[in-house]
């Protein structure tokens, strides 16, 4: 994706985008943002949100310590969430043609959110490339799947397969048990191919 703003708005128009999923990540990995419909979002130019969006705990609340408001401006000013243009997908189990784009966040000045995560792995970057060195990145994705539920107070229940029965057991590692959830990892598969994510 081009760095210019226009190149942007072609691709979203020649994807047919009606939504737009304006990201950015708080401290503990949590995606923030809001979803826009397309034609406000190249209108704005990108999102605002508040930089206490930053210091979220995963459930939403706040942290309740005095470090917590030497971080922040006390009036809690909005940043300013620029789109990286090189940081635009297809979100392809959406109903509506929907795109993910990750932001940058910045003041009023136009200087980069110390507190921003992304801000700081530029910077972590920025080292490595001072010496010379470029980092190798390989993350892994734990998960378990479990049946449907709709109630928080029931316990989660093993899931139903392609077979039509539960697992009465641990299956560590078993490709039978993988492949009755065979659907289910061909849309990952095909997703993170629409995402240019790398899978090993």
């Amino acid at each position: 994706m081009s760095t210019n703003l226009d190149q942007l708005t072609d691709w979203l128009k020649e994807h047919k985008i009606t939504e737009v999923e304006c990201m950015m990540s708080d401290l503990t990995g949590i995606t923030r943002g809001k979803i826009s419909p397309t034609n406000k979002f190249i209108a704005e130019k990108g999102m605002r949100l508040p930089e206490s969006v930053l210091l979220q705990t995963v459930t939403g609340d706040y942290v309740e310590d005095d470090i917590y408001y030497e971080l922040l401006d006390p009036a809690d000013i909005d940043m300013i969430c620029r789109p990286d243009q090189n940081a635009v997908y297809l979100v392809p189990w959406a109903v509506e043609p929907t795109a993910q784009v990750i932001h940058d966040t910045y003041d009023k000045q136009g200087n980069p959110i110390e507190l921003s995560p992304r801000n700081v792995l530029k910077k972590v970057l920025k080292l490595y490339a001072d010496q010379g060195w470029q980092p190798i990145v390989a993350p892994e994705m734990e998960f378990y799947l479990t049946k449907r539920s709709d109630d928080p107070d029931y316990p989660l229940q093993p899931p139903i397969g392609r077979s039509g029965r539960p697992e009465t057991g641990r299956q560590s590692f078993s490709i039978e048990a993988a492949n009755e959830f065979d659907p289910l990892f061909e849309d990952v598969y095909d997703w993170c191919e629409l995402q240019n994510l790398d899978l090993d």
